[in-house]
């Protein structure tokens, strides 16, 4: 029973360590934005300097919006910081603001 308990504690742990990273506040560079399916793509921007160069840039991903007005609000090329959750696999933006 002590293991179970153990192992659904870790299990919990480890999923919440996942969501983790779209919680926080990020920062990126919009790269695309298309308003047909209502789709914003962000290159992220490295945190710190490990490993790479200052300003370098990460992964590409592409997120739903809540809602029109944050397609309108931005232009490919604008730097933006933003929160993202996570539904289903899909990342959905929750907070866009150009910088």
């Amino acid at each position: 029973m002590g293991t179970t308990r153990f192992i659904f504690a870790g299990v919990a742990a480890l999923g919440m360590l996942a969501t983790s990273v779209f919680a926080d506040d990020l920062t990126g560079m919009v790269m695309r934005i298309d308003r047909l399916n209502g789709t914003i793509s962000i290159q992220q921007t490295q945190k710190g300097t490990v490993g790479g160069s200052a300003g370098g840039a990460g992964a590409l991903q592409e997120y739903k919006t809540k809602d029109a007005a944050m397609l309108e609000a931005v232009h490919a090329g604008d730097r933006v910081t933003y929160s993202a959750t996570d539904n289903n696999g899909t990342g959905t933006l929750t907070k866009l603001q150009k910088q």
